[in-house]
């Protein structure tokens, strides 16, 4: 099986035709103001056009309301939801729409009854602890990972991911999908066509190398 790609906290025409050209499966629009990858639904939705019918926008949020999630389905209604904050289960269910939701890993973290609790999800994204909302630009230990293995659930893995580690990453915890944001910019929120090429090529490589 090979690992799908997710790039995220698009906000430009120009890195999402990259990202597409690359081979993402998804791609990532933030949708929490504090971030400083964060777009508007009105911003989003020509990005999200540009996709095509294969590549999956998937829209990010951190303790959204109802009626700000409800905004970004009526712009972009196909988005995969994905959810960053302290959102219950039934909160996330309620669009009757498909979702992701996120888990910041650290020691003490119980992974299976988080996997029990989001069991409607598509799939869990696991992402490096931190005290603040969004990604830390960090790895985590992924041997806490070991316990769930083969559950059968879509795990997503983010934090710190780069065209340097993804093929590590991808040889250890052989998740669904990987997921990326500031290891493919060339500063703080702005993307670099040249590193989502390279990370794209990683992903496929390790990909080549696990199947031959």
């Amino acid at each position: 099986m090979r690992t799908r790609i997710k790039i995220c906290g698009l906000r430009t025409l120009e890195a999402v035709q990259t990202c597409v050209q690359s081979g993402a499966d998804a791609v990532g629009f933030v949708f929490y103001a504090p971030s400083p990858r964060a777009v508007t639904p009105l911003q989003a939705k020509p990005l999200a056009l540009a996709l095509g019918p294969w590549v999956t926008p998937v829209a990010l949020f951190v303790n959204p309301t109802v009626a700000e999630v409800s905004e970004v389905l009526r712009a972009i209604p196909n988005a995969l939801l994905q959810f960053h904050g302290d959102e219950s289960p039934e909160f996330c269910a309620q669009f009757a729409q498909p979702f992701m939701k996120a888990i910041r890993m650290k020691e003490g973290i119980d992974l299976r009854l988080e996997l029990d609790r989001f069991n409607q999800a598509q799939g869990v994204l696991v992402d490096s602890w931190s005290e603040h909302f969004g990604g830390s630009g960090h790895t985590f230990d992924w041997s806490l990972l070991a316990e769930v293995s083969g559950c059968g659930v879509p795990l997503i893995l983010s934090g710190g991911l780069s065209d340097g580690n993804v093929a590590e990453a991808i040889k250890q915890v052989k998740p669904y999908g990987v997921d990326v944001s500031s290891g493919v910019e060339s500063h703080r929120g702005v993307k670099s066509p040249e590193k989502i090429v390279s990370f794209c090529r990683a992903v496929h490589l390790a990909d080549s190398k696990t199947l031959f």
